[in-house]
């Protein structure tokens, strides 16, 4: 395939046909998402390479991708788009066609987006990319009895065929507590941002934990908008009074004078606090530089990362985060790394740049939906087509898919389980403590 600069812009509601030079990578069956199609990791079907046409037939399967092409995420939606194209390329027959809408980032943009696929005759819709926007959508998709595969990672849009792709908070939270609390930790502390994801992951945890019979101990939100986060550690330590109980300690030994005393206060002579935290694991769900900032207060304020386990969500998937040595042994749960590293070096070598971590979901996403637009086997009256099968059923299959972020299920109320691993943070690369399913456990 020729590299993105040279490809030509795609305009808002425009089928994208795969360019006429492209020579198509293997069909599925031999490469690591074979069980799109079989069901069966590893299967070689013996499927040759082939040229999709250069233009789609007029009786193609019509699928719609809404993005936001333009406005102030239009980097990450042409980037989520040129995913999809690849999974297209990968898995689509002959008579696939994918209609591509742009959202400009709106609600408005949408919903008209929404209807003008729908109107062109899409069968089922991939995107859009913002809860908000996939609110504005949901109407006209589910009056006119077509799918929507989004995804935003907020339950709350989800169901009554509206399906969400994102990574669920609550899900990585779920995993990571329960290895914690399979290692022996039993008593938790949370410091969060004060937000709607805030909020959602430290209920997860207290949920988790109470049910396992654990406890957590304290639960504290900050601004995100802070630059400051001292006071808000200060705080979760109990500093102010472990540090009293400290120069308590030293008066009543001062006060004896004897060896044995003298003794113990030479032993408290580079100590700041004394006492046990409350908790043994500590959660910090952010990512980034605010994250940074956080866990660096941690060791200055008496919270012993050696004492304390840090634990994390899906934000601390991003390299480098070692360089901060309060987070070094931390624990986090995250999609498995083989399938995605393998579509990281396709995205870079088709498009000349490394894609954004999002767009797996769009590639898992067109790949689903080129597999299940060849059907089950069931063929149109009329035309003597095989039928796309874009029904609740089979997309809630229970056995799954394996995509670019590993094994995915959609369940009953349209969101995404997901088989994660757990990592632990190292200096240079993190290391897996515990792998992520390969498949579910269907009853």
């Amino acid at each position: 395939p020729v590299p993105s600069q040279q490809r030509p812009p795609v305009p808002p509601s425009a089928a994208v046909p795969p360019p006429a030079d492209a020579t198509l990578p293997p069909l599925p069956g031999t490469g690591p998402l074979s069980p799109y199609l079989s069901g069966q990791p590893g299967v070689d079907t013996g499927a040759p390479q082939r040229m999709l046409p250069a233009l789609p037939p007029s009786d193609a399967v019509r699928v719609a991708f809404l993005a936001p092409l333009t406005g102030p995420n239009a980097g990450l939606g042409q980037a989520m788009l040129n995913a999809a194209q690849l999974a297209v390329f990968d898995f689509a027959g002959s008579k696939f066609e994918l209609l591509v809408h742009d959202t400009a980032g709106t609600p408005e943009g949408a919903a008209e987006a929404a209807a003008v696929a729908i109107a062109d005759g899409a069968s089922l819709i991939l995107g859009p990319l913002l809860s908000t926007s996939v609110e504005a959508v949901a109407p006209a998709a589910r009056a006119a009895g077509v799918p929507v595969i989004a995804f935003s990672s907020r339950r709350a849009v989800a169901g009554d065929g509206v399906y969400t792709l994102g990574f669920l908070p609550s899900e990585q939270v779920r995993r990571v507590a329960n290895f914690a609390l399979n290692r022996g930790v039993t008593r938790f502390a949370a410091l969060a941002p004060d937000t709607e994801y805030g909020r959602v992951v430290t209920a997860a945890l207290q949920q988790v934990v109470e049910g396992a019979g654990g406890t957590v101990t304290r639960v504290l939100f900050y601004d995100p908008a802070e630059t400051d986060f001292a006071p808000v550690v200060k705080d979760l330590a109990d500093y102010d009074r472990r540090a009293r109980a400290l120069e308590t300690q030293r008066a009543v030994l001062r006060a004896r004078g004897d060896v044995l005393s003298k003794r113990a206060l030479a032993r408290l002579k580079n100590l700041d606090t004394i006492g046990d935290l409350p908790f043994q694991a500590l959660l910090l769900p952010d990512g980034g530089k605010r994250l940074q900032a956080v866990a660096a207060h941690l060791p200055f304020y008496d919270i012993d990362p050696a004492k304390v386990h840090m634990l994390g969500t899906g934000r601390w998937d991003t390299p480098g985060l070692g360089a901060e040595p309060a987070l070094l042994g931390g624990w986090f749960a995250a999609p498995p790394l083989a399938a995605r590293e393998e579509f990281q070096a396709q995205y870079a070598g088709v498009y000349g740049a490394a894609p954004p971590r999002l767009a797996t979901l769009a590639y898992d996403a067109a790949a689903l939906a080129a597999v299940l637009a060849q059907g089950d086997g069931a063929r149109d009256e009329a035309t003597g087509l095989p039928r796309p099968d874009f029904s609740h059923a089979t997309l809630t299959d229970p056995a799954g898919y394996y995509g670019r972020d590993g094994v995915f299920r959609f369940l009953d109320d349209g969101t995404a389980e997901r088989g994660l691993a757990v990592m632990e943070v190292g200096d240079h690369m993190n290391t897996v403590l515990s792998p992520a399913p390969e498949t579910f456990t269907v009853n």
